[in-house]
């Protein structure tokens, strides 16, 4: 659709003038929505079918309750493109996932109307919740829905809010958008549940008709209740929502506007917990994303006529890529490994593996908690575990890493993806902490590769140690090494010295060493590629502290209490009179770009690097002799 063809989304610029229109209109706004979010995703690129498939929730969302002093709070935020387009951000839609421009997840400093930020899932049940106590507490008549999917509810967190909602019968609405799809196929038994549920809508007319017409305790109230029960065994395979104590309606269809701007003006008026459940489809009206919504899942720019047309593989493979074959080699040798990942097949580089081994791969689902106990228990039996996970997704399974892997000391393998800058997707996908919240671990080695084949031969070795290990590496293309195919063992926290020069030692970690090489040859630098976060090559160390009058560290990780601060402690030990400087990721949240951009931002590429160390040289009166650069 061509913008002289549109007519009445032009006129809205906030969900007050979607407010403004008839009901009957709202079926051409619901097609313009779709077309302009076609038009202007296949242009800049980002989210696609997630946003494709809830064009009519939105619109019905927007026009049914008074945002934003309601709260919508949506999660992950995938699908909530055409909500950042009603509300007042349609003319920079195509800036998404651009530095400086839209972020690609709803985030409270960009708009009112974005009432939680997200990135990650199975948060919004929870959000939701919290804002309708306070409402209450605070004596605010609100209105507080959480949209979340139906891969989204396979995660805890979801469970854990809606028995906490229940409970308390707090004033709120779940919407479940069930379009059996997160990024990948759902998986797991509440999935399959949800599919045998038949339409209720006659059960939930006869229920609310009841109410209304029947006193409570009387002798036909009793009758009814008994009916009821009867008719959801009936009607409704599962009764687990009203279970956990909310008002179930549905399901209906997702994509008939009027019916849910009716559905929800009846719940609007409705006291307690509800739970609505519609049925979508991801990529709904784009044909192509209907039919492949891993694919059009997130996009690079198209042309919408011709669709998606599958890149030219790059000339080097991707640490991921790399990840994938390695495992698939090492499960020939070894029957007892199995590989386990938290709903990430595609993005952690598991589809070649699942297909080969199919009995020894397992996805969780959203529940990265359970992806690493599960792991732990299996360890306990003599089965070698390979947990695959991106790096910030790690962080919510913090604790089962420390209490069942780690005082355990148990072998699990770590295969961290998308370490360090990761870029568009912004901070909530920032590989930037996983160094810090590893290295106080007891029990774990940690390895960061320079290179492809170095992250093969640290995966081999991290597999045979039979502890707790973690080999994390960025996204991306490597340094163009070729990889051997023989699998070797490193010896641990043992550093390999590249390149020697005079005065300066860089003493840089995975993919920082690439650009330190770089660096050195303007500075007469020596570079070591120090291979291990934990344990540090003390000796290496040493010699370099004695050759150097100042040591530089790098890496893609925050400073605070990364790689840096445990060569710190080193040369603290050892007394050293050498100059310090820490060199790393910010002590704040960058904001999204792509991977070049915000190395560069961060001064951790080569440029930076040679910056950094000049400053600090014609900075040398300084007193201190430890400085962090942040």
């Amino acid at each position: 659709m061509t913008k002289q063809q549109i007519n009445l989304l032009e006129s809205i610029n906030l969900p007050k003038d979607l407010r403004k229109l008839e009901e009957s209109q709202l079926r051409q706004v619901s097609d313009e929505l779709r077309e302009f979010l076609i038009d202007s995703v296949s242009q800049s690129g980002g989210h696609f079918g997630s946003g494709l498939g809830t064009i009519e929730l939105t619109v019905a969302l927007h026009y049914v309750y008074n945002t934003p002093h309601d709260r919508i709070v949506w999660d992950v935020g995938h699908q909530a493109y055409p909500h950042k387009i009603l509300t007042g951000r349609k003319d920079s839609i195509q800036t998404i996932k651009k530095k400086g421009g839209l972020t690609p997840f709803p985030k409270r400093c960009e708009s009112q109307y974005d009432t939680f930020g997200v990135g990650h899932s199975s948060t919004s049940i929870g959000a939701a919740l919290g804002m309708a106590l306070a409402s209450k507490q605070l004596g605010i008549e609100r209105k507080s829905i959480a949209v979340i999917g139906d891969g989204a509810m396979t995660a805890g967190m979801a469970f854990e809010a809606l028995n906490h909602g229940g409970d308390i019968e707090a004033d709120m609405l779940v919407v479940l958008n069930e379009n059996e799809m997160s990024i990948s196929p759902n998986v797991g038994a509440f999935s399959r549940m949800l599919v045998k549920i038949v339409s209720g809508r006659f059960y939930n007319k006869m229920r609310e008709t009841s109410k209304r017409i029947m006193k409570r305790d009387s002798w036909l109230w009793k009758f009814m209740s008994r009916w009821e029960e009867h008719t959801k065994g009936m009607l409704i395979p599962s009764t687990l929502f009203e279970e956990l104590g909310f008002l179930y309606f549905g399901p209906i269809d997702g994509h008939d506007v009027n019916q849910l701007v009716k559905t929800l003006q009846t719940i609007k008026e409705t006291k307690g917990p509800k739970f609505l459940h519609i049925i979508t489809k991801k990529g709904k009206g784009y044909k192509p994303a209907e039919n492949d919504p891993i694919k059009y899942h997130a996009v690079s720019p198209f042309d919408p006529k011709v669709g998606v047309v599958a890149k030219q593989k790059p000339s080097l493979p991707t640490y991921t890529q790399v990840f994938g074959q390695w495992l698939c080699d090492m499960a020939r040798d070894d029957n007892k490994l199995v590989a386990i990942t938290p709903a990430m097949r595609e993005g952690s580089g598991l589809v070649e593996f699942s297909k080969l081994f199919p009995k020894r791969y397992y996805d969780v689902g959203i529940a990265e908690q359970h992806a690493v106990t599960l792991a732990a228990g299996m360890a306990c039996e003599g089965i070698n575990p390979v947990v695959a996970i991106y790096s910030s997704f790690l962080q919510r399974a913090y604790d089962q890493l420390i209490h069942d892997v780690a005082i355990q000391n148990l072998g699990v393998l770590f295969a961290i993806d998308r370490g360090g800058v990761v870029g568009p997707d912004g901070s909530t996908h920032a590989g930037s902490m996983d160094l810090s919240f590893l290295r106080c671990v007891p029990n774990m080695t940690i390895m960061a590769p320079a290179d492809e084949n170095e992250c093969r031969q640290m995966l081999y070795t991290g597999y045979m140690l039979n502890s707790p290990a973690a080999v994390r590496y960025p996204r991306g293309t490597g340094a163009g090494v070729a990889i051997v195919p023989k699998m070797e063992n490193l010896t641990i926290g043992k550093a390999q010295l590249v390149a020697k020069g005079s005065k300066i030692a860089i003493l840089a970690f995975g993919s920082t060493v690439q650009e330190a090489k770089i660096a050195a040859q303007s500075l007469d630098a020596s570079v070591v590629n120090m291979r291990f976060v934990k344990p540090l090559d003390k000796d290496m160390i040493d010699q370099m502290q004695q050759k150097h009058d100042l040591i530089v560290t790098v890496e893609d990780n925050v400073v605070k209490g990364g790689a840096g601060s445990g060569v710190n402690e080193v040369l603290a030990q050892l007394k050293s009179p050498t100059n310090i400087l820490n060199l790393g990721l910010p002590d704040s949240f960058q904001n999204h770009g792509s991977r070049e951009d915000l190395l560069q931002e961060a001064q951790i590429d080569s440029a930076g690097i040679v910056l950094k160390v000049q400053e600090f040289m014609n900075h040398n009166k300084t007193q201190s002799k430890i400085v962090n650069i942040k």
